[in-house]
């Protein structure tokens, strides 16, 4: 790598200068098989190059032709691979600590269109309905047809407060969607946590940061307290989480996981072929663990679940997740820019590619609502509502209204209907918990 970043600016200086051939056929003209770089289509490039310089409709400086040839030569590779900017860089680096200006959507480029990948809790773009395995077509009046996914950030990104339409087409749709959004400075809270009911925990990690890992373990300790000092069990949400921080996934993993392979990843150069292994430690002390995951759950995400999975640690429910199996590597460039490359895949412990195939559910659930039946005039009767029933010798029952009391009007609603995949999850999450206990 070091060398190719030590030749090409002499290359692209003698094209840029159309004297090609100083820079050496014996170094361009390589035998079949070589590193060298080929003559014939380098001359065309200079050929190009000198032909818009020359032709084009209005002038264009050399620094803005060879900035757009890099990218366009990095966007051709796959579509994670970018060129970054010098304020490119900045911005990625922002965000994988937190906080960072925009919408609030991680995105990708699918034929030519923005492809959300999913939207991040507490943004705008959630708080206005964008959803995962949304398609973006315009940006204001502006088509994304034939534009780079760092030119579409750009314009996606923007001061606080400003405004900007996106025109969406979604599934089940019957026409384009226009959806309005105010940019605000995106604030993530990487792990958000609560008691769900009886000691049994719940955990969401919204995207994985450099901070995550200390996060959750704070978290954990946390619901520990609240529930007495031992949670009996734990969900896990990944649900529309699209990654981050690859060495976030693998503490995340390794919390829970006391032995054995967590993931490794496989590229051509030595850097990229890494193993990463377990710590014998669990932060849930072996208690059962569920993980829910849906389309919109990618990368480090998709690492974790494959690792807990793959390690029978836990139970992963939900959809298929979306597939995005590589690992990029930021490679910073001396004049402040950075190259985002496309360097290596994943595997799971037991060596399946999660690219473009994702992390098949343990049980699969739908994406379904679910409301609750109306209310009939008609009460059931239970033995206790017989004339002259035998009591148990324990005396009658109190009645008891407790379970309303104190709660706001979203908590007295029911879970199955708030979040029906969080509820078959806590039902399962008791199932193998008393199924532990008996053991």
């Amino acid at each position: 790598m070091r060398r190719l970043v030590q030749i090409f600016p002499l290359l692209l200086v003698g094209l840029a200068a159309g004297a090609l051939v100083s820079v050496g056929q014996d170094v361009l003209a390589k035998k079949e098989g070589s590193s060298g770089l080929p003559l014939e289509e380098l001359q065309a490039f200079s050929q190009v190059l000198e032909k818009i310089k020359s032709d084009y409709v209005e002038e264009v400086d050399d620094k803005t032709l060879l900035n757009n040839a890099i990218k366009g030569m990095l966007s051709g590779l796959d579509p994670h691979s970018s060129y970054l900017d010098a304020d490119d860089y900045k911005d990625l680096q922002a965000g994988t600590t937190g906080e960072f200006g925009g919408l609030g959507i991680e995105v990708t480029m699918e034929d030519g269109f923005i492809k959300v990948v999913a939207p991040i809790d507490d943004t705008p773009a959630q708080r206005a309905g964008v959803k995962a395995g949304d398609t973006i077509i315009r940006l204001d009046d502006t088509s994304v047809k034939g534009m780079s996914l760092g030119d579409a950030v750009k314009l996606m990104r923007g001061k606080p407060g400003s405004a900007i339409t996106l025109t969406i087409i979604r599934e089940g749709a019957e026409k384009p969607l226009k959806v309005d959004i105010e940019r605000a400075i995106i604030k993530v809270q990487s792990v958000k946590s609560r008691i769900l009911d009886d000691s049994y925990g719940y955990l969401r990690i919204t995207q994985f940061q450099s901070h995550t890992n200390d996060d959750l373990r704070d978290a954990v300790e946390e619901l520990k307290r609240d529930s007495g000092g031992e949670l009996r069990g734990m969900v896990l949400d990944l649900r529309n989480n699209p990654g981050g921080v690859l060495s976030a996934a693998v503490s995340v993993s390794d919390a829970f996981i006391k032995k054995g392979l967590l993931v490794y990843t496989e590229g051509r150069i030595g850097d990229s072929r890494l193993k990463f292994n377990a710590k014998p430690t669990d932060i849930l002390d072996g208690a059962p663990l569920v993980v829910l995951v849906n389309g919109g759950s990618a990368s480090a995400s998709e690492i974790v679940a494959g690792a807990l999975q793959d390690q029978e640690r836990a139970v992963i429910m939900g959809e298929p997740t979306f597939g995005k199996g590589s690992v990029q590597t930021i490679l910073p460039m001396e004049n402040g820019s950075a190259l985002k490359l496309t360097t290596a895949r994943y595997y799971t412990p037991s060596g399946r590619s999660i690219q473009a195939e994702g992390i098949v559910p343990d049980i699969i659930l739908e994406n379904v609502r679910v409301a609750a039946a109306e209310d009939s005039e008609v009460t059931r009767l239970k033995e206790r509502d017989l004339a002259r029933h035998l009591t148990n010798g324990e005396g009658e029952p109190e009645e008891d209204d407790s379970s309303t009391k104190g709660q706001n009007e979203e908590e007295s609603t029911p879970l199955a209907s708030r979040d029906y995949a969080l509820y078959e999850a806590l039902n399962l999450l008791k199932g193998l918990a008393i199924i532990r206990n008996r053991s």
